[in-house]
């Protein structure tokens, strides 16, 4: 059997899978098939690959750590775990504790447990419960991740879903929707399964100040958003904020997998109030301090911010040359795209596209969206846009 008939066999079909490749290997923004084909990866396994594909440093520290210990439960001390929470809270500025998961769906579960935690009293009384999300959010897939996300068709299926979870049109509509049962507001800075939608910086800047005022706390969920991808540590950095709670995953193992919890709330749980068998063992979190060393340094040089300044650049001439797809560029830093205008398809673009060998994802109805690694050099990135120009003239 070829591995698509495999696939096709044994594996459950919960993906809408691109056959016409079956990638092999990679090589930092570069992937490669079975036959040798090259393609410019501007998508970077969904924002996870953030210091590339093949990365011999951190390919190194997870071969080290996998001939020493991969695993012994948390039940015991795990020195790099102990290591990356610290290094999280110096890197953001933060005052916090952390704790470690797997996924993005289960830090932001962890998330929600904080907040319930939080509206709680002593004696196991609730006393608040409600959170508010935006509409057009994407949290996660768990069940309660999924009504957390404020997007009704994903509440079609999987039901009961549990109770307490609100939706706002917008920012300023937020402030309509509290009341005494609010206990928090969990927000993505830039919605990226939205549309890759920045959120207006005043605004949030309010939001933050009145939530702190009103005792209701602030979640940001910065699984995409988070470790470089806008330009700094975190959005919510890039945004002069300091939430209660921050969530993170995809970028930060580099493609280990690995999720966080930073809380301000350091109190707040005690042993047996959540857990996690696999969460921030040895090998992912020894991987994840060897993105941070790699991303820090990528930072400070003064590179990252560069090819973010030339790659939004690029973009926008986009818009310029042709007015009759794009109707404009959005987004912050690495976490970019083009909206397409009505009556053109965003998913006839990304075939295209990938006809030429570049990737590029959807977001949205109907947005291109662009999340290249975050150590792409400028050569690959030319060569990424020369293949893209191609596509959108063949069309």
């Amino acid at each position: 059997m070829s591995i698509k008939e495999l696939d096709q066999t044994y594996v459950l079909p919960t993906y809408a899978r691109n056959y016409d490749a079956h990638f092999v290997r990679g090589d930092n923004a570069m992937l490669y098939d079975a036959q040798g084909r090259d393609y410019v990866d501007f998508g970077s396994g969904i924002a996870v690959c953030s210091v590339g594909h093949g990365n011999p440093r951190l390919a190194e520290a997870i071969c080290d750590q996998a001939k020493k210990l991969i695993h012994v439960s948390n039940l015991y001390l795990i020195e790099p775990q102990a290591r990356l929470a610290e290094r999280l809270a110096t890197l953001t500025g933060y005052d916090v504790r952390t704790f470690f998961a797997n996924s993005g769906a289960e830090a932001n579960e962890g998330a929600i447990k904080i907040a319930r935690r939080y509206g709680t009293d002593e004696e196991g009384n609730v006393k608040r419960y409600k959170i508010i999300t935006l509409e057009h959010s994407f949290h996660g897939r768990t069940i309660t991740a999924l009504k957390a996300t404020g997007q009704e068709a994903m509440h079609t299926y999987f039901g009961p879903f549990p109770d307490g979870f609100v939706y706002a049109r917008d920012i300023e509509h937020i402030y309509e929707l509290i009341d005494d049962h609010t206990v928090a507001v969990m927000i993505e800075l830039v919605q990226g399964e939205g549309g890759v939608q920045p959120m207006e910086k005043s605004q949030v800047q309010r939001l933050a100040a009145e939530l702190k005022k009103r005792d209701i706390l602030l979640i940001v969920d910065e699984v995409q958003t988070g470790i470089y991808r806008t330009g700094e540590v975190l959005a919510s950095n890039l945004y002069e904020i300091t939430p209660d709670i921050v969530t993170l995953a995809k970028g930060l193992g580099g493609g280990v997998p690995i999720g966080a919890i930073m809380t301000t709330l350091k109190e707040i749980l005690k042993p047996g109030d959540h857990g996690s068998t696999f969460g921030g063992n040895f090998l992912s979190t020894r991987a994840a301090l060897e993105v941070l060393d790699i991303l820090e340094a990528h930072k400070q040089s003064g590179e990252l911010d560069h090819m973010m300044i030339l790659f939004e650049e690029r973009l926008k001439s986009y818009v310029q040359k042709y007015p009759d797809l794009f109707e404009k560029e959005v987004g912050v830093g690495f976490m970019r795209g083009l909206r397409v205008k009505e009556g053109k398809e965003a998913g006839d673009i990304i075939a295209a596209a990938f006809k030429e060998r570049v990737v590029v994802l959807k977001a949205g109805k109907n947005t291109v969206r662009f999340l290249p690694v975050l150590t792409m050099t400028k050569e690959e990135m030319e060569l990424g846009f020369a293949r893209f120009d191609a596509a959108l003239a063949a069309l």
